[in-house]
């Protein structure tokens, strides 16, 4: 692997699942393979937390979980690769990517089924993981949605792979105009380039929730979603960006493995998720 440093955030509080706890040994399992000594973790609370009137689920142990986080990612090497947790594992990941770098510089690349842009009055659950890309734009409760510098421009983002917006959803992304590549555009690589290369970024943070992958590659998710995208399809993805743009950071995200037998069937297609995130570099059409 290239250099790279590893923060692991085993959190569990932003899902809606009822195999949420899982998610827990899902990082774990990743974590067995990652290098020891560039890996950091965040001692995620055991207490689900409370909402505090906020229409965030479990917001006070959600807020807490980026607090702690925040401080790993002060003084961890770039890039950093996190490790969840729920989609939210890495809210204070991007944070800290877009706020490190000159503003507009840094695109998002949100691989994942869904597009987890419901607002509180939007979400039929209340489950963060669903609002993640929301508050990133800075529409959140205090403490979850991103300010100042942090705050990711929807200009920056690109939505990949994914095929299941709420109409809430729907709605947001056709007012706003975000972009949206979706599985018929991993058939040629450069579709993902150029879509990235129109925000005129010169960076890319690359979160990636496995239910962007097609069912049949991937057992341990929690909210599977037909028609997904192939593993080669998406390594081939990762490194096609790479090829172009400046790994700023990255995530692997929403493992939720029913046993550890069911984990080891599939962390060969994470792995090699993990290693076109971090390996060298082949040529790439």
């Amino acid at each position: 692997m290239s250099p790279a440093s590893f923060l692991v955030v085993p959190q569990w509080q932003g899902s809606g699942s009822s195999r949420a706890m899982r998610l827990i040994d899902g990082a774990e399992a990743i974590r067995g393979d990652l290098p020891t000594t560039a890996t950091h973790s965040v001692a995620v609370p055991a207490a689900a937390g409370e909402a505090l009137g906020t229409g965030v689920l479990r917001y006070s142990s959600l807020t807490l979980v980026r607090e702690l986080a925040e401080a790993e990612l002060a003084v961890l090497e770039a890039p950093i690769v996190t490790i969840g947790g729920d989609c939210a594992a890495d809210l204070a990941s991007v944070q800290h990517a877009v706020a490190s770098h000159p503003a507009g510089s840094v695109a998002v690349v949100w691989f994942d089924a869904h597009g987890d842009l419901n607002s509180v009055s939007t979400s039929p659950s209340g489950a963060f993981h669903g609002m993640v890309v929301r508050a990133l734009l800075g529409d959140g409760p205090d403490g979850l949605a991103a300010t100042g510098p942090a705050r990711l421009h929807h200009e920056q983002l690109v939505l990949a792979g994914t095929r299941a917006l709420d109409d809430g959803e729907s709605a947001f992304v056709d007012r706003i105009g975000i972009r949206v590549v979706g599985p018929d555009g991993f058939a040629d690589p450069q579709t993902l380039v150029a879509a990235v290369e129109a925000t005129g970024a010169s960076g890319v943070y690359l979160h990636i929730d496995l239910d962007v992958l097609d069912p049949a590659a991937v057992d341990g998710i929690g909210f599977p979603e037909p028609f997904g995208v192939s593993p080669e399809q998406l390594s081939d993805a990762i490194r096609a960006l790479r090829a172009r743009f400046e790994l700023v950071g990255a995530a692997i995200t929403e493992f939720a493995p029913e046993s550890p037998e069911a984990a080891g069937r599939d962390l060969p297609v994470i792995l090699r998720v993990l290693g076109a995130l971090t390996g060298p570099l082949r040529d790439v059409g």
